[in-house]
């Protein structure tokens, strides 16, 4: 028999690092040593505090190099980064490092951000919680998918995927392993969750599955 999948939802508790940058060498050296929830915290928070707002996530680095430090090249590039092809938070770490030694590497004068809008690190603790929504088939899959939490569906896609490490997100996993439903697993899979509003991915997603009770009712 397939296994239940059981919704999960996250708390997550922000706090301060104590490290801030005042200009671009700081910045680099704050993403080299702290902790990669930091930097999870700095890519996405702005998919749950803004969800209704814009379908585009913000990245911190990228705002504040180029709001604060105004170095609009290094800040689209920073901005540029397809965090969606990145399976871990080690690897897009990386990424940043490369990216802004590349561009300290030209010589620079190094600008300097005035006092008072420093560049202040956060990191992010997340504590996993059940809920009581569990789902047996596809049918049950989408009546509850409509029900959960936005935190319920940004833990199971963005979390569990990027910052958990995992293969792919928990819905296609399970809509795979269990049901042996590869193909809509695929699909959910194939998304870029990045370039949608929380409710607009779940949307998105009711209606694939949706198709395929359709298909397997004709």
């Amino acid at each position: 028999m397939s296994q239940p999948f059981y919704f999960y939802t996250g708390l997550s508790l922000v706090e301060l690092t104590g490290r801030e940058a005042r200009n671009l060498q700081d910045l680099l050296l704050g993403i080299e040593s702290l902790p990669g929830s930091s930097i999870y915290y700095h890519t996405h928070r702005f998919l749950l505090q803004h969800h209704y707002m814009s379908s585009e996530p913000q990245n911190d680095f990228a705002f504040w190099i180029t709001d604060v430090l105004q170095e609009d090249l290094l800040g689209e590039r920073i901005a540029s980064v397809d965090i969606m092809q990145f399976a871990c938070i080690r690897d897009l770490r990386e990424r940043f490092i490369e990216i802004i030694e590349d561009f300290l590497k030209e010589g620079k004068e190094l600008r300097m951000a005035p006092q008072g809008e420093e560049f202040h690190f956060m990191k992010c603790r997340t504590y996993m919680l059940p809920t009581h929504h569990e789902a047996h088939n596809l049918e049950q899959f989408a009546e509850v998918l409509q029900q959960v939490s936005r935190h319920s569906l940004y833990f199971h896609i963005f979390e569990a995927k990027l910052r958990l490490e995992k293969e792919m997100n928990d819905f296609s996993c399970w809509l795979e392993t269990s049901l042996g439903e590869k193909e809509l697993a695929d699909e959910i899979a194939r998304l870029d969750p990045y370039t949608y509003t929380l409710e607009g991915l779940r949307k998105t997603i009711y209606s694939l599955i949706q198709k395929r009770i359709q298909q397997k009712a004709g």
